[in-house]
């Protein structure tokens, strides 16, 4: 991505996913009005307002099991809109957990990955685990993983292009199929401190 996300960017970023979730679980709409005055601190130039990808994941502490986490992988609203959006949609639209109820928003922990674009992969060799995240396109399938998951499971870059082949519904060493499409891309990932 050829921009950072400042901290005090982070900050609003998360607490108006926060806040967005906590509306729907008090069946209100979201009160973005207090964050008004730090968004006017950081600009209208600020990169919350440029468009781009972004994936929101939700997770339970303590352990940090996973709770929910749906994205979008290229987006034409401001960072800030997709986030809001995709916090929503992880909290009660990730069809593989039932929707967060309202005794979990105290032990619920958000975060973001704001997503660059992609770039196709000539060569898997050059895939940096930790670095690269990886979208696969093939045989009318696909699959994305964020460059955190290799490191959170402890895969060598084989593994983890492998992997990426499984979460697409496919064999292990699809990517090399002629008709595979990889493409890498960053992340700038970020949570609440907690």
């Amino acid at each position: 991505m050829e921009f950072n996300i400042t901290e005090q960017e982070q900050k609003i970023l998360l607490s108006q996913a926060r806040e967005t979730i906590k509306a729907e679980l008090e069946r209100r709409r979201p009160s973005y009005e207090s964050n008004n005055d730090e968004e006017s601190k950081i600009g209208s130039s600020s990169n919350v307002y440029t468009p781009c990808g972004a994936f929101v994941s939700l997770h339970i502490e303590p352990g940090h099991s996973l709770r929910g986490c749906i994205g979008r992988m290229a987006a034409n609203f401001p960072l800030i809109e997709t986030v809001r959006i995709m916090s929503k949609e992880a909290a009660f639209g990730d069809p593989r957990f039932p929707p967060v109820r309202k005794e979990e928003l105290s032990v619920l922990h958000i975060e973001i990955s704001a997503l660059s674009p992609f770039v196709i992969c000539h060569d898997p060799a050059s895939v940096k685990v930790g670095v690269h995240g990886l979208y696969l396109i093939c045989k009318g399938r696909s699959g994305v993983l964020l460059p955190q998951v290799p490191v959170e499971q402890g895969w060598n870059r084989d593994e983890y292009l492998d992997y990426i082949c499984v979460k697409a519904g496919l064999p292990p060493d699809s990517y090399k199929a002629r008709d595979a499409q990889l493409y890498t891309f960053t992340a700038i990932v970020f949570g609440e401190d907690r």
